[in-house]
């Protein structure tokens, strides 16, 4: 009888086990991605962040997020025909505050919508600092490009194993309560990873949240975007388990043409969510009109200049914080003038907005 009462007991926890466990769904076949690709149209935006953001925890805290804001400057993303914006997440402002941050995830998302606007949300970022917390968050550095974005999550990924299950929860909440909604474009579940001297290092993150993406099985499809093309293991999991194929380039026409015929031959679509560094030649004026031309989702960085500071160049600081004659990134100030009134006739042209 003992016997039996243990056997019958392995029996229940191996089927509360299988219960319990998740399917990963496949990759998308190039079949779906293409059919999916074939009713978005154009795909052309920014990467954005309100000009009174710093960096994600500032934009997405209750105390800091800045609802006004977001909806004046993406008034001006609609204004030029824009219809999708790259917007980043991190998972502290989760942490403190689960139903909270998701809340204004629906209100950015409705405020968008309302803009006619879809949103690709980033999950997880290897670039700039890597000391980050919850509450106020610096002043910006002058003349310093980006001198408050922070890492997700950053070298304390390595150092405390507990966070993985937090990582995982977080990825996986926000996941499942946005699973279905039309206002997302597709889930960009890790940026630039391998950045920061990291390599290898992350692949191991990477292949978690491609894993806990596919067992949520979001409506949206899923992609991490190719940067460095040195990275070759990293590049050659990103293209495998990518259901679209995402990249950021920021070189000169004829470069970023190769780039395109290179990715081409992987069969799925190809939407570029980094790109318009003018002092380093890749400009709204050569490489907008290449991305329309090859159907390739065109998504640059910075929108309205603010407290990121991109309107200097990455490696060119301005102490005097005076405004530089070129733009490194950016393409509003914060009253709505443009930096330059000729790309905005350009941007209008390509998105047949009068």
């Amino acid at each position: 009888m003992k016997k039996f009462l243990l056997a019958m007991l392995c029996f229940v926890c191996v089927l509360q086990k299988d219960t319990n466990a998740q399917t990963e769904r496949p990759v998308w076949s190039k079949e779906k991605a293409n059919e999916w690709y074939a009713t978005k149209g154009w795909v052309r935006g920014s990467n954005f962040i309100p000009s009174t953001a710093i960096n994600q925890l500032e934009m997405w805290q209750k105390e800091s997020f800045d609802s006004a804001t977001i909806d004046r400057e993406l008034g001006y993303a609609e204004g030029i025909g824009f219809n999708t914006m790259r917007v980043f997440l991190h998972h502290v402002a989760w942490q403190v505050d689960h139903e909270g941050f998701k809340q204004r995830m629906n209100t950015y998302l409705s405020i968008a919508d309302k803009h006619h606007i879809s949103t690709l949300f980033v999950l997880f970022d290897d670039c700039w600092s890597d000391h980050y917390q919850a509450g106020t968050q610096p002043a910006p550095k002058t003349g310093v490009h980006n001198s408050g974005w922070i890492r997700d999550p950053g070298s304390l990924y390595f150092t405390e194993p507990k966070l993985t299950d937090t990582l995982e929860r977080y990825v996986k909440d926000v996941l499942t309560t946005f699973k279905h909604d039309r206002r997302i474009l597709f889930w960009d579940v890790y940026n630039e990873p391998g950045n920061s001297n990291n390599g290898d290092k992350t692949l191991n993150l990477l292949q978690k949240v491609f894993t806990w993406g596919r067992q949520v099985n979001p409506d949206q499809p899923l992609s991490a975007g190719l940067w460095n093309p040195d990275l070759k293991d990293l590049n050659k999991f990103q293209l495998e388990n990518s259901d679209i194929i995402t990249y950021h380039n920021y070189n000169k026409e004829d470069e970023h043409a190769k780039a395109i015929d290179s990715l081409k031959k992987y069969g799925r679509p190809l939407i570029c969510t980094e790109y318009m560094a003018r002092t380093r030649g890749s400009m709204f004026s050569n490489i907008m009109p290449l991305l329309k031309k090859e159907n390739v989702g065109a998504v640059n960085w910075g929108f309205v200049s603010g407290k990121t500071n991109t309107i200097y160049a990455w490696d060119t600081p301005m102490p005097g914080g005076e405004e530089p004659k070129i733009w490194f990134h950016d393409i509003f100030r914060k009253d709505g003038t443009p930096f330059s009134e000729d790309e905005i006739k350009l941007i209008k042209s390509l998105t047949n907005t009068p």
